[in-house]
């Protein structure tokens, strides 16, 4: 007898937990746009100065982009070089350390394309 009241007992206690937990709202604040990084600063039309400056980063980054393409062709061709002489699939130290600056420069490379002016 005494099993069957706590029975009803713990049923009555969790249909007044539902009940409660349903009757509540939970309201939350419109989510704030996330769309421009926090690196990126809009540049309006109307400023002249925050254009130049906008046009010469950008200008910057190109001359960036092409200094580390031709670096990472040429650390490409010795890599390329090192693995034609190898004997028997062993590397140099030297041939490490190139495919390492390569990896470098390649995650250089994609953050400085992805940024925008």
């Amino acid at each position: 007898m005494c099993g069957v009241r706590s029975l009803i007992i713990v049923t009555c206690v969790l249909w007044c937990a539902v009940g409660v937990a349903s009757a509540q709202q939970i309201h939350l604040p419109a989510a704030a746009s996330q769309s421009q990084g926090m690196g990126n600063i809009p540049v309006t039309m109307g400023d002249p100065i925050l254009r130049q400056q906008a046009i010469a980063a950008n200008q910057q980054r190109q001359l960036e982009i092409k200094r580390d393409m031709e670096k990472m062709a040429e650390l490409t061709g010795e890599l390329k070089d090192y693995l034609a002489q190898s004997t028997q699939g062993v590397m140099s130290v030297d041939a490490i350390k190139k495919a390492e600056q390569i990896e470098k420069l390649a995650h250089g490379l994609k953050s400085k394309m992805k940024q925008s002016f």
